[in-house]
């Protein structure tokens, strides 16, 4: 792919004969992103412990992705948000080196993960900017923690970036904040503040938060509201759900000020999170040692795995008009179909010279008799993500969803797994035995992606038969920083 200067990223994405200028009847658009918010973790997604009402009525006031998905982790989920493209065409798979884990003992080295954006890739601000938007992003980035990959550098005209902790965070670049704080309401403010200074042009909003992302820490008038009340399926960490509410109430205090300045029916609002909820491993015999803090039930798993519970994600979409209130659509959607959809809701040119791998769902969001091109979606991680001592909550895994079909490849010994997720969206039957042709023909259709993207694969790990098991407690050179579950 050739390499963009950022003026020729401009000239790329800018339309034909286009200029700053912007079209009034152009939407805004605003996209929360949460941090390992599980799928079942908002009252409208099922739970009966964690109160979210402003993102319920969200919900009520528009259209929610039931099948919708993002990566196992954090950082892969962010490089296709922001280039349409899937992990094997940016060489994002995960958070980190190879050496983050102790893989010594297994059969394959995981391929080398990169963990700076490549810079000859045009980015979601990029097209919208072009586009005459004004764009902002507040929270947690994650694609490049140093000068040129940064996001005020990548297409963003405002951006602070901060993660890692919920009171006495800091900022990139360093802003003052009011002492003890909680980092939700500091981004929410600034996000508040963007909004009321571009009322009067486009503007794309990205605020992406790092709640609900460890270490679990919430404000204590929050705690106290969930403290003694039962625990529902799963759910009932007062802390966690403490965690929830501030992100609930960031998105009630947006929606607020898009009502307040009559701004609300001209903006396309979406909420979604980056993957599954920390939890469903004790279910799995993960990792028993550690408390999950939430529970992905009815899906399997939770966050680092490519089973539906580590990567099937909440998804509301309003915008007031254009997409009906009240409903929900069924059809397989992806990380990837971010970017040309709200290029196509911005009427902004896409990148010229990048291949994208996503579709617009808009069609979708407004018919619920409209279908995609394509086929199907995939997924490829070719590396290791552990538990804990020994436990893993993946190992190295390709896979494709085609319509209620989910069939994965186990890479370390071809092992393939099939399952129909309408029937079982548990994942507890595996019917690649019972189903063989079935089971051929997607596996077929996967190899051909593969190929398709040049998906590398993880090479076999010589030292294996070698390498002493891991010893309690290790868990490679960055996993002695980090042995635990809830790890990116």
């Amino acid at each position: 792919m050739p390499r963009f200067t950022p003026f020729l990223l401009l000239l790329a994405v800018l339309p034909y004969g286009a200029t700053a200028a912007s079209s009034p009847t152009r939407p805004n658009v605003v996209f929360i992103l949460a941090d390992d918010l599980g799928y079942t973790d908002l009252g409208v997604q099922g739970s009966r412990y964690y109160e979210t009402p402003h993102l319920d009525r969200l919900a009520a006031q528009g259209t929610r992705l039931m099948n919708h998905h993002h990566h196992q982790n954090c950082a892969p989920t962010r490089a296709a948000l922001m280039t349409g493209q899937y992990a094997p065409r940016t060489g994002v798979y995960t958070v980190g080196g190879t050496d983050r884990f102790d893989w010594s003992s297994r059969p394959l080295r995981p391929v080398d993960n990169v963990t700076n954006l490549p810079l000859d890739r045009v980015l979601l601000p990029q097209v919208l900017k072009a586009a005459g938007y004004a764009t902002a992003m507040f929270g947690k980035w994650h694609l490049g923690q140093r000068g040129e990959y940064l996001p005020g550098r990548r297409g963003f005209d405002e951006a602070i970036v901060s993660n890692g902790r919920h009171f006495d965070f800091e900022t990139e670049p360093a802003t003052p904040y009011p002492k003890g704080q909680y980092l939700a309401d500091f981004l929410t403010d600034r996000a508040v503040d963007f909004i009321r200074r571009n009322r009067d042009r486009p503007f794309f909003l990205y605020l992406p938060h790092f709640g609900v992302h460890s270490p679990h820490q919430a404000k204590p008038e929050l705690v106290a509201r969930f403290q003694g009340k039962p625990a529902a399926g799963g759910h009932g960490n007062p802390v966690y759900a403490a965690m929830i509410a501030s992100v609930d109430e960031s998105v009630g205090r947006v929606m607020a000020v898009l009502d307040e300045l009559r701004l609300a029916e001209n903006t396309l609002l979406i909420f979604a999170s980056d993957n599954g909820g920390v939890g469903g491993y004790q279910r799995e015999g993960i990792n028993k040692a550690r408390e999950d803090v939430t529970d992905n039930a009815p899906l399997r798993n939770g966050k680092g795995s490519l089973y539906e519970g580590g990567a099937r994600v909440p998804f509301l979409a309003r915008w007031p008009g254009r997409i009906p209130a009240g409903q929900t659509r069924e059809v397989p959607t992806i990380h990837v179909d971010l970017l040309p959809t709200l290029a196509a809701a911005a009427g902004a040119q896409l990148p010229a010279g990048q291949v994208l791998d996503g579709e617009n769902l808009l069609p979708l969001l407004r018919d619920p008799a409209a279908r995609l091109a394509r086929a199907a979606i995939f997924q490829h991680f070719p590396g290791y993500l552990g538990a804990g001592p020994g436990q893993w909550r993946t190992t190295p895994v390709s896979l494709i969803h085609e319509g209620d079909w989910k069939l994965m490849e186990f890479l370390e010994d071809g092992r393939l797994e099939l399952y129909n997720l309408r029937d079982d969206v548990g994942e507890r039957v595996n019917l690649a035995s019972a189903q063989p042709e079935r089971a051929r023909a997607l596996h077929a259709r996967l190899i051909a992606w593969r190929r398709e993207v040049n998906a590398p694969l993880p090479t076999p790990n010589p030292g294996a038969d070698a390498a002493p098991a891991p010893k309690a407690g290790k868990a490679g050179k960055a996993g002695k920083r980090k042995a635990k579950s809830d790890v990116n």
